[in-house]
């Protein structure tokens, strides 16, 4: 599996980095997150939010480490902001870059009111292979960030719950169902997580008939762990994981707030 995906729309799961210049901000919570693969490490994730009033700034960064670091070094960099709504977080805009080798990208999205105004990819995948699925304009109406789309505010619905993701190539669909709770403890968390099934709905910007996507898209064993952040009042994923046919992708945060 590729660790840049981990950036993007799998690893929503695996998608969790950052850290951003001060805010005159009433609240912050710093997030960091361990990312392996069959128990050995490939990555450390740390974010950083700042909320004002109903107004969020995410950003954080990512780098490689351990088993992935022998086969490319890889870092991101990400950040997004918008507004608190009742049901979502709505970004006004979205910015990710990662660079992975020799290889890399930068992607920047502007929302207004959920839909997509202005979208970039640098530098952009051409020629398109011909079993593209191309991204509409419908396909960019009433989305979410690949980012703050998967925190959820607390007076609303963690799982069942379907997030419309678009990541500035991809549209999807994450699918939560309920599972249940578990206990879970880091460094400023202990209690009680909301535990939710993962079904990941590919809908255009990929190839079709793609051997990881496909895999993805029949996976029904994905899980997501929702924790409450008190401080800045959302539910915000500790855990994730994600079978491969070679071991378990798990990201868990080693730091929840505090």
């Amino acid at each position: 599996m590729k660790l840049c995906i981990g950036f993007r729309a799998p690893a929503l799961l695996a998608a969790m980095m950052f850290s951003t210049a001060p805010l005159a901000a009433e609240v912050s919570h710093q997030t960091d997150y361990s990312i392996r693969l069959a128990g050995l490490p490939l990555a450390r994730a740390s974010f950083h939010t700042e909320v004002e009033k109903n107004r969020y700034t995410i950003s954080g960064t990512l780098n490689s480490s351990g088993l992935a670091d022998i086969i490319s070094h890889t870092t991101g960099q990400t950040r997004v902001s918008g507004v608190i709504d009742r049901d979502h977080l709505r970004a006004s805009e979205y910015s990710m870059s990662y660079r992975s080798g020799r290889k890399g990208r930068a992607i920047n999205v502007s929302f207004r009111n959920g839909n997509v105004v202005r979208s970039s990819m640098v530098p952009k995948r051409s020629p398109l292979p011909k079993n593209w699925v191309p991204v509409t304009s419908r396909d960019m109406r009433n989305v979410l960030d690949p980012l703050s789309g998967l925190i959820i505010p607390a007076k609303a619905r963690v799982c069942p719950n379907t997030l419309p993701i678009f990541d500035g190539e991809s549209r999807l669909d994450i699918r939560l169902s309920p599972k249940g709770t578990r206990n879970f403890k880091t460094r400023g968390f202990e209690g009680e997580v909301i535990v939710c099934g993962i079904r990941f709905v590919p809908k255009a910007g990929y190839r079709k008939g793609r051997e990881d996507v496909e895999y993805l898209r029949r996976l029904g064993t994905m899980e997501i762990w929702y924790a409450k952040a008190n401080g800045v009042d959302v539910y915000a994923p500790v855990y994730a994981r994600i079978p491969t046919k070679i071991g378990p992708v798990t990201v868990s945060a080693t730091r929840f707030g505090d």
